[in-house]
């Protein structure tokens, strides 16, 4: 899944003119901004909220102007018993962004971001796309969302990505968002322990990748009934660690999880670090946004993520988390 924010958020050299406080954020508040565009390649569901369909509305709601390009077209998302629809031609991805490219628009895009790839070649087509989009605008950024699989489910992609990923895609990106089960997959390390970890994540800055966000994190420093998010900064040198309670929506879902939270989550990241919000900030802002949509969907027992009706959780979160620096 690939979404391009210099299309709507990723320009920060000229989100400072286009920004404006919402009225609502009471305590160190989240800022919209209004900055050219972010382009998102993803797969796209019809139904829930899964890769661009859990994506693009919040970064839209946090002020960004989304070119969304889909990878996959299926009617829901895989988690359920069966769908219908099918994974679009790689070439696709290669045809739209020389249609943008024909109408002069890339210099405005800021950022590119990619999320699940349902086959290698549709990664080196959105590679392609970031070689274009830098050329046109050589301050965007690329945010590469590494989805493989989970803690507990293993590898649920196709054999070839992780090594594209690893050989190909790495070199590429600005910013990565693993969860747990994807870091150690992609560093070859275990991240159990908190010394794991920063290896790990340091492995990955190595690679010439500037930020770090890893999604949720299974680690040592996680206590019973919790959910842990870590990000780190090349330039800071820090690492931060957030913790917020863990909602058991399995449990009133048969067992089932709710899908595109991951996707929300780097969406959400991605919008405020290009706000200039800063890794540590951007972090607390995007713990307390998702947690607030996830409350949201738990208290009301839906299967899908429920991000519209709990928008307000992107501008204004009811609860306010707090990041410390990883120990």
């Amino acid at each position: 899944m690939y979404l391009w924010l210099r299309r709507g958020r990723l320009n920060l050299r000229r989100a400072s003119s286009t920004c404006r406080t919402a009225s609502r954020v009471r305590a160190r508040p989240a800022k919209i901004c209004i900055i050219s565009s972010l382009r998102s390649i993803q797969s796209h569901v019809v139904y829930g909220a899964a890769g661009n369909s859990s994506a693009v509305f919040p970064m839209q709601r946090l002020g960004r102007d989304v070119w969304a390009i889909n990878t996959v077209e299926f009617s829901n998302h895989t988690g359920y018993k069966a769908w219908r629809g099918e994974v679009l031609r790689s070439s696709l991805v290669d045809d739209l962004v020389q249609g943008l490219d024909e109408r002069g628009v890339l210099p405005r895009c800021e950022a590119v971001l990619s999320g699940y790839l349902g086959a290698a070649e549709t990664g080196r087509a959105i590679l392609n796309a970031v070689k274009k989009v830098k050329a046109a605008s050589p301050s965007a950024i690329y945010c590469c969302d590494p989805v493989m699989g989970d803690v507990g489910r293993g590898f649920y992609v196709h054999e070839g990505i992780l090594p594209f990923i690893k050989n190909e895609g790495l070199p590429f990106a600005d910013i990565i968002t693993p969860n747990k089960f994807e870091l150690d997959a992609l560093t070859g390390i275990d991240s159990s322990s908190a010394e794991g970890a920063r290896t790990a994540i340091k492995f990955l800055h190595d690679t010439g990748i500037t930020t770090v966000l890893v999604t949720s994190y299974t680690g040592s420093v996680a206590q019973k009934d919790t959910v842990v998010m870590l990000a780190s900064s090349k330039t800071e040198g820090k690492i931060w660690q957030v913790t917020t309670p863990y909602l058991p929506v399995e449990s009133v879902l048969n067992g089932t999880s709710v899908a595109g939270t991951g996707d929300l989550t780097t969406a959400v990241f991605l919008s405020h670090l290009l706000a200039k919000a800063g890794v540590k900030r951007s972090l607390e802002l995007t713990a307390s946004a998702v947690f607030g949509i996830i409350e949201h969907t738990f208290n009301k027992k839906s299967g899908e993520l429920l991000t519209v009706a709990a928008q307000d959780e992107l501008i204004n979160p009811r609860h306010k988390f707090e990041a410390v620096v990883f120990k």
